[in-house]
């Protein structure tokens, strides 16, 4: 039984070191997103927000925010269901308070599966543990 959820466990290495390397050529990767730990239940992600993730009043823009919601919950997506498609169907977002930078972690925990739709809790916190934004996904596996 060990030798089996080593096994397991090492596939879900694999499978997340390759979407990692595929997400650094796309808006993931110019975002800034990095891996903190993924498996197919939770995951966290983080982002060192620069000048160039603020808007004109020089805080964290909500765009930004809501961008690492939709990527910790779809990692988390891509995880629970590796041999099926899944796209964002509905992101309910609540903005809490205010960033000026930093050092941004964002959890997402999977809620409910159903056959075709997977629907998940984030949250957004700076460095200091304040909470910046939740959201709740739906995810639909086409």
């Amino acid at each position: 039984m060990d030798e089996d959820w080593f096994v397991q466990e090492a596939d879900q290495a694999g499978h997340l070191t390759r979407l990692a390397e595929r997400a650094q050529a796309t808006f993931w990767g110019v975002l800034g997103c990095e891996v903190v730990q993924a498996n197919a239940s939770k995951a966290t992600i983080c982002l060192d927000a620069s000048e160039r993730h603020l808007n004109l009043l020089g805080i964290v823009h909500g765009g930004v925010l809501m961008s690492l919601l939709d990527n910790a919950m779809g990692l988390c997506v891509m995880l629970a269901a590796p041999e099926q498609r899944t796209v964002t169907a509905n992101l309910n977002t609540q903005f809490l308070a205010s960033s000026k930078g930093g050092v941004l972690l964002c959890e997402a925990v999977l809620v409910h599966r159903t056959a075709r739709t997977l629907t998940l809790e984030a949250q957004v916190k700076d460095e200091s543990g304040k909470l910046l934004g939740l959201g709740i996904g739906a995810y639909r596996i086409i």
